[in-house]
């Protein structure tokens, strides 16, 4: 890593702080990208960089170039084919086939239609302003190269990433142990071009989608005093089933391959705004905040499926009373996930939330949740403008309590944003991003730990 001064789009919207109504429901966005609501650091050597979602008055897509937003029951069908195929990963059951040709797979992805947030990073030498989502279960980066022909990409905001005009990219080459690690050791002649003895790489997603070309090394800014040099990423020329927007994709999964790996820091942390007209921010490094202002929590990894981020999860409290649920129902662990929407539960848990939560809003009639959603506690919220969210908090390991925000971390479009993870309380559960809204949660890799800070963003 070493510092530079390229000219990098950082798509970032400030305003003066404003305080959220603590007892309120979900945030409405407005017309316009109201910044961020909480003071923000000032740019350092440190890699700080604005995340805004990519749908809404802060997202740095076009409005013009942006199809018609999916439902909610739509986007939460989606979500639980990728908590399934987490929770595959994560027990050994899912494995991509090697296809023949000059291809090999990396470890199967979870699916990318439930990704929400962006980024903006220059990269090359001179810098090119690449748009895209960020993913702490994938470990990949990629972005859309050219070549490309025909409608082997699909249509994104910034111009195809064009290699020919970096003076510092190169093509991993095969043998390496870069190109050796995609796949294992027993891939090679299968994972290069014949013609020019290029790695190759396919990354395969649990919605079916996929992306393939040439595993390469170049420099990654991630702001104009930080940059990562010799980046290795997927320079992808052909896809599958992708119709985002977004330049591609940045893996902060804890595999080989992924952005925190590649760096010096084992450190990251992000914070997720609250509605999609705010903008919260992606961190590489550790904060500078004191200690005492994170709740900490030990984290796990799996040797087989070391992209996630596991924690234990050992109780619930609502409205400041703690559920009688057995510390048995919570002994499979959770996954942290940026990707996933909704928390999963096992159901011992589930349903005494549940229970406890519908206790706390009678005052409100229950309405029918929508068609196909697995939402199933939802309330007739009309015309309602000071909603009585009862407190949700989630306790971790050692104790870590973690207050889920009133705003924007309890509920999702009138209905309780939490689900049961199956029937069986031996299932993982995930830790979703609605729950995740405006706490910076901090991945310390190196140390072994998951931490919280409330009001971040």
């Amino acid at each position: 890593m070493t510092p530079v001064l390229p000219l990098l789009l950082l798509v970032l919207c400030v305003s003066s702080p404003i305080i959220a109504h603590g007892k309120t429901s979900s945030l409405k966005s407005s017309a316009g990208c109201s910044g961020h609501r909480v003071s923000i650091p000032s740019l350092s050597s440190r890699a700080w960089l604005p995340l805004n979602h990519r749908r809404g008055p802060c997202s740095p897509f076009p409005s013009s170039s942006e199809t018609v937003a999916p439902s909610t029951a739509d986007v939460l069908h989606r979500d639980r084919l990728r908590a399934d195929t987490i929770r595959k990963r994560l027990n050994g059951t899912a494995a991509a086939n090697k296809p023949g040709g000059v291809t090999v797979p990396t470890a199967l992805g979870s699916s990318l239609d439930t990704l929400e947030y962006v980024v903006t990073v220059g990269l090359g030498t001179p810098a090119v302003t690449q748009t895209v989502q960020i993913d702490t279960g994938s470990d990949v980066t990629w972005v859309q190269c050219r070549p490309c022909p025909g409608k082997a990409c699909h249509p994104q905001k910034d111009k195809l990433f064009n290699p020919a005009m970096s003076t510092t990219y190169s093509a991993v080459r095969c043998g390496s142990a870069a190109c050796n690690g995609l796949g294992g050791p027993d891939f090679y002649g299968n994972g290069c071009s014949k013609r020019r003895r290029e790695c190759q790489y396919i990354v395969k997603y649990g919605d079916r989608s996929n992306t393939t070309g040439t595993y390469s090394s170049d420099k990654l800014s991630l702001t104009p005093k930080f940059a990562v040099d010799h980046f290795q990423f997927g320079c992808s020329h052909a896809e599958q089933l992708l119709t985002d927007k977004a330049d591609g994709l940045m893996g902060l999964g804890g595999g080989a391959q992924s952005l925190v790996s590649q760096t010096e820091t084992k450190a990251f942390s992000y914070c997720l705004p609250p509605a999609e007209s705010y903008s919260g921010f992606l961190r590489l490094g550790a904060p500078r905040a004191a200690a005492s202002r994170f709740a900490v929590t030990p984290m796990y990894r799996i040797t087989n499926a070391d992209t996630y981020y596991l924690v234990v999860l050992q109780g619930i409290a609502v409205a400041r009373r703690r559920l009688r649920v057995p510390a048995s129902a919570f002994a499979a662990g959770a996954a942290m996930d940026s990707g996933t929407v909704i928390t999963q539960l096992p159901p011992t848990a589930y349903r005494a939330l549940r229970a406890a939560f519908m206790k706390e809003m009678r005052m409100y009639p229950r309405v029918a949740p929508p068609s196909g959603s697995i939402l199933d506690t939802c309330f007739n919220l009309t015309d309602v403008d000071d909603v009585k969210v009862p407190s949700v908090s989630l306790v971790f390991e050692r104790g870590a309590t973690v207050d889920l925000d009133r705003s924007s971390g309890i509920m999702l479009d009138g209905c309780l944003a939490f689900a049961a993870a199956g029937d069986d309380d031996s299932v993982l559960g995930i830790i979703g991003n609605v729950q995740q809204r405006t706490l910076e949660v901090f991945y310390d890799i190196g140390g072994g730990a998951v931490g919280f800070r409330a009001g971040a963003c």
